[in-house]
């Protein structure tokens, strides 16, 4: 299941606004929803990052024991894909909070002192005009010496506040980053099932190997023991040397099976470390077996209900909905007056003389009078995109209800798999006894007995390859009600 990815259109004209441009950041990250690759033909975290992770086991001696909680624990912590995910999330939570700030009276100290040189006569105060000032003086005479150079020693000490009053922009668009931070989030919870549906996959596949390997083994041993009983048949003279060959060759394309399913289980424990952040060469042993357990009969009807309720895809799409509409009434209320406040107290002393306080304190109220074409396309921009959103959320709730219902066709028709491939080992079973007997009781040579062994190995293939498919047709039927990661152990029959 993909995370839609959106792409916030930021006219300029917002960005002129004050205080604007850091809700504009939050949306245009928001926007970037983390894209859920499907699964490739060589599966690698350079094309997917749910293929990769953050090793925590390195390589060493010591055998890892994992069951499947502890495997999706573990894929829960280290997947890179996940990792990408939450780090997006902090991302739009921090700039979140500094859009916050503009709702929020901004308050800074400063202060500073230092020597100040100046020139009189450079400034317009040249002898002949301070002159005309003598009469100010003692005597009405201008002190002799007089210099137009002065110097002061200036120390000051300001608070400043300054605060937004009402801005529409600003108040819609954070309404639009508390819609982006939401979606943040449900994008990171589907990111969860993801991994938890991948983990699991990786985790039953590789059983379903363990499984493949083992029968494999047995089969092995069983056409081992029927060409040692050729090989001193042959020489006693009771049996042809044909049996004999026939034996050797079934054993030999046994061993050729058995190689092959030790190489795919290797490969496949690799693929699975890779996702929970195991070193490739530290070894691993699984050990859970092959869940099994029929799953409650559910209609389409009810799962569809649960999914709306729960599918992190729909409620995130469901977010951004919101977060578009806002966008569309922030653009919209850029023809609203802006009310800000700013100002400042502060104490000066100069050279020594004593210490006055100043203070400043400005209201502006800032009135657009005309930019109808610029608001207009704003405002026509983020109402298609609003549209196109909603066009989505509509295609998915049908997408919701197909894939609900493929899933349980799916997870019905596996069920029934697994029955027929569990009779066939049965009766391929018994017919392997009954060709066995034949043979040591001479009615028969080994061509029926080999035959009897392919049928067998390839009935208990079927039914290993049923298995995996019904364990995982459930867990697809999981993620499609959005309950995955709740529930996967009850859906499994854990």
């Amino acid at each position: 299941m993909a995370v839609n990815r959106a792409h916030h259109f930021v006219p300029e004209s917002i960005s002129r606004q004050a205080g604007i441009q850091a809700l504009l950041a939050i949306l245009a990250v928001a926007a970037a929803s983390p894209n859920m690759l499907a699964q490739t033909a060589n599966p690698s975290s350079a094309t997917n990052p749910f293929f990769g992770s953050i090793t925590v086991h390195t390589s060493g001696d010591e055998t890892l024991q994992l069951s499947l909680d502890e495997t999706v624990g573990m894929g829960l912590k280290n997947n890179l894909g996940l990792k990408e995910v939450e780090n997006a999330e902090l991302a739009v939570q921090g700039q979140k909070n500094q859009a916050l700030q503009e709702f929020l009276p901004t308050i800074t100290l400063t202060g500073d002192t230092g020597v100040h040189q100046y020139n009189l006569a450079a400034q317009g105060f040249g002898p002949g005009v301070i002159s005309k000032f003598g009469a100010f003086f003692p005597g009405g005479i201008t002190p002799a010496g007089f210099s137009t150079i002065t110097r002061n020693t200036l120390t000051e000490g300001q608070v400043h506040l300054s605060q937004t009053l009402f801005s529409g922009p600003v108040i819609a668009g954070w309404r639009a980053a508390g819609a982006a931070a939401r979606s943040a989030y449900y994008a990171k919870m589907s990111a969860r099932g993801e991994v938890v549906q991948r983990v699991a996959t990786a985790y039953l596949h590789a059983i379903a190997d363990s499984s493949q390997v083992d029968n494999a083994k047995a089969l092995e041993s069983q056409d081992q023991l029927q060409l040692n009983n050729a090989h001193e048949a042959h020489l006693a003279g009771t049996v042809a040397n044909l049996d004999e060959l026939r034996a050797r060759v079934q054993f030999q394309t046994q061993q050729q099976v058995r190689i092959a399913a030790e190489n795919s289980l290797e490969k496949d424990l690799i693929l699975l470390k890779r996702e929970i952040g195991v070193d490739p060469g530290r070894k691993i042993v699984l050990t859970d077996p092959a869940p099994f357990s029929d799953l409650a009969a559910e209609t389409p009807e009810e799962v569809r209900a649960v999914a709306y309720q729960n599918r992190q895809d729909y409620q995130n799409l469901q977010n951004q909905a919101v977060e578009y509409k806002a966008i569309h009434a922030a653009y919209r209320s850029q023809r609203l007056p802006t009310l800000s406040f700013k100002g400042f107290y502060g104490v000066s002393e100069v050279s020594g003389v004593g210490s006055h306080g100043t203070f400043a304190a400005i209201g502006t109220l800032s009135v657009p009078l005309f930019r109808e074409a610029s608001l207009r396309g704003d405002s026509d921009a983020a109402q298609a995109q609003q549209s196109a959103v909603y066009a989505q959320l509509a295609d998915l709730k049908n997408h919701i209800d197909q894939q609900v219902r493929s899933a349980l066709l799916d997870v019905g028709a596996a069920s029934q798999l697994v029955q027929v491939a569990r009779s066939n080992v049965d009766l391929a079973t018994r017919a392997l006894s009954d060709e066995t007997d034949r043979v040591q009781a001479g009615v028969d040579d080994n061509l029926p007995l080999v035959t009897a062994q392919a049928t067998l190995a390839s009935a208990q293939s079927n039914l290993v390859e049923s298995l995996f498919r019904y364990n995982v047709s459930k867990l697809a039927l999981a993620r499609a009600a959005g309950i995955l990661e709740q529930q996967y152990r009850v859906y499994l029959g854990r």
